[in-house]
C-alpha cells in the first residue's frame, strides 16, 4: 500500500512534508523495498521533438503496464526532454494511472540551463496535484536548497557514489576534485560515505530552514558562490512572482 504524502507546512513554494515515516525533502533510495519505480524510455535532453514524443509515449505505456501488474508501484518518470508541454502531459497521465511520486528525468542537464530548470519545475508544480511529490536526479548539494525552495520534495539516491567514482568530494557549497584539491586522501568507499554524510547534512539543514522560514536566506547564500543558482533565483523572481507569493508569508 502506498504511503500517503502530507504537506506539513510551506516556506515559500517549498514543502516540508511527510511520506509515511520519511520527512521530506529527503533522499529516495531505489534499493529501499518500500520504493518501486516503473520502467521508462529515457531520452537525451536536447533532442528533436519527435524523439521526445516517442520517449513519452513508450514511458507511459510501460508505466501503465507496470501499474496494472503491480498496483503498489508508487513512482514513475517524467520524460519529455526540453519540451515543457510534453513534460506536463507525461506527468498528468502518470497521475491518472495512479502514480503519486514523479521523477524528473535529465536533472544533470537541467542544472546547466537555469531558465529551463525554473520554468519546468514551476510549471510542473502548478499542473500536478499538491499530493504528488516531485523527485530530482543527481543534484549537487549546493542546489538542494534552491530545488527544495521551488517545490522539489525529494532527490534520487546515487549522487554520493557517482561523485566518489570521479574522486570528487561533495560539500554543502561546492564539489572538489581531489586530484586537484588534495584536501583528504580517501579510497572510493570512504569518499562515498563522506559524500553520503554531506548529502544528509544538507537535507537536514534545508528542512530546518523550512521550519524556521529562512530557506530563502539559505538559497541566497548559495547563490553568492554559484552563478547558476544566482541566475535561477533571478529568473524565479522576475518571471514567477505570483507563484512565489502564493505561499509566502506576509509580515
Amino acid at each position: 500500500m502506498q504511503p500517503k504524502f502530507e504537506i506539513k507546512e510551506h516556506d515559500g513554494p517549498g514543502r516540508l512534508g511527510k511520506l509515511g515515516e520519511r520527512l521530506t525533502p529527503n533522499i529516495f533510495d531505489e534499493n529501499d523495498s518500500s520504493i518501486s519505480v516503473a520502467k521508462d524510455e529515457s531520452s537525451a535532453y536536447n533532442i528533436d521533438r519527435e524523439i521526445a514524443e516517442r520517449s513519452v509515449r513508450i514511458t507511459l505505456e510501460l508505466a501503465k503496464e507496470e501499474k496494472e501488474k503491480n498496483p503498489d508501484c508508487n513512482i514513475a518518470v517524467i520524460q519529455g526532454s526540453k519540451y515543457i508541454d510534453l513534460r506536463i502531459y507525461c506527468a498528468k497521465e502518470l497521475e491518472r494511472f495512479g502514480y503519486r511520486g514523479l521523477i524528473i528525468a535529465n536533472g544533470d542537464d537541467l542544472l546547466l540551463h537555469p531558465r529551463d530548470l525554473v520554468n519546468l519545475i514551476v510549471n510542473l508544480r502548478e499542473n500536478v496535484k499538491p499530493s504528488t511529490y516531485l523527485i530530482f536526479t543527481f543534484a549537487e548539494c549546493s542546489f538542494i536548497p534552491l530545488l527544495s525552495y521551488m517545490g522539489i520534495d525529494g532527490f534520487l539516491s546515487g549522487a554520493d557514489e557517482y561523485y566518489s567514482y570521479l574522486n570528487v568530494m561533495m560539500t554543502a557549497t561546492k564539489n572538489y576534485d581531489l586530484e586537484v584539491y588534495k584536501i583528504f586522501e580517501m579510497n572510493q568507499e570512504e569518499l562515498a560515505l563522506c559524500n553520503k554524510h554531506t548529502v544528509d547534512f544538507v537535507l537536514r539543514e534545508t528542512r530546518e530552514h523550512m521550519k524556521n522560514k529562512t530557506l530563502r536566506n539559505l538559497v541566497e547564500e548559495r547563490g553568492v558562490i554559484s552563478p547558476q543558482i544566482a541566475s535561477a533565483l533571478k529568473i524565479l523572481d522576475k518571471d514567477h512572482q505570483e507563484y512565489l507569493q502564493k505561499y509566502s508569508q506576509l509580515y
